[in-house]
């Protein structure tokens, strides 16, 4: 994963729960207590995402949107307690992506940060390749070599999330959660079902395993040793 999260945000508490959870869930974290300095960062640090509280000191969240809009496309999610639709329409007209209204479940937070890092990707990065193994994420066509492989939507999503965490393990309940959106709890078979479909389109001509299986733990992207 290993994204760059700039948190701008002067609650303390808030803060320090949100990097701990930002952290563990994989993410680079930046912090920032004041608009100012969040600037700089957004303008130095080239992060990801942002998330942004509206109501900060010196220079309110609004503010800051706006200026980080005049040198960065980069997705802001604003955290706010102002939750009429008046306030919702500034801080998207100000060029927030996204708004989440405090108090808020960083479950929640979570999702809408996954949503966000996903759009950006898919259209900063049109295809993704490893080893002879690649995926046009416009056209949604895979190929090994010259060879064009015919994917279903969810062959398709799951292959994706394997591209972009090459030789990374990943655990099953963190491919149930990036890919179904929620976790099987262990008993379903459903992944390795699509596994197998997967591996089956992707050496159909022969080609080398590239989808490995950790016993106990889950699958990688990899090339043979």
């Amino acid at each position: 994963m290993n994204e760059l999260i700039l948190l701008i945000e002067d609650d303390e508490a808030i803060v320090r729960v949100l990097k701990r959870v930002f952290t563990f869930e994989g993410y680079r974290v930046i912090t920032a207590t004041k608009g100012m300095i969040g600037l700089t960062h957004a303008r130095d640090d080239h992060p990801d995402l942002i998330i942004l509280d509206w109501l900060l000191p010196g220079i309110d969240g609004l503010e800051v949107c706006h200026r980080i809009r005049k040198f960065s496309t980069t997705p802001i999610l604003m955290l706010t307690a102002k939750d009429t639709l008046q306030d919702r329409v500034q801080g998207l007209d100000a060029g927030a992506d996204d708004y989440l209204v405090k108090p808020f479940e960083v479950d929640e937070l979570l999702a809408r940060m996954r949503a966000l890092l996903r759009r950006t990707q898919s259209e900063r990065v049109p295809q993704l390749t490893f080893a002879d193994l690649t995926l046009d994420t416009q056209t949604r066509q895979a190929a090994r070599g010259q060879r064009v492989i015919s994917l279903t939507a969810k062959e398709f999503e799951l292959l994706e999330f394997f591209l972009r965490h090459p030789r990374q393990v990943l655990t099953r309940e963190v491919i149930f959660d990036r890919v179904w959106g929620y976790n099987f709890g262990g008993e379903s078979n459903v992944l390795d079902v699509y596994i197998r479909y997967l591996r089956q389109k992707l050496e159909d001509g022969g080609e080398p395993r590239l989808l490995h299986t950790v016993r106990s733990v889950g699958y990688v992207l990899r090339e043979e040793p």
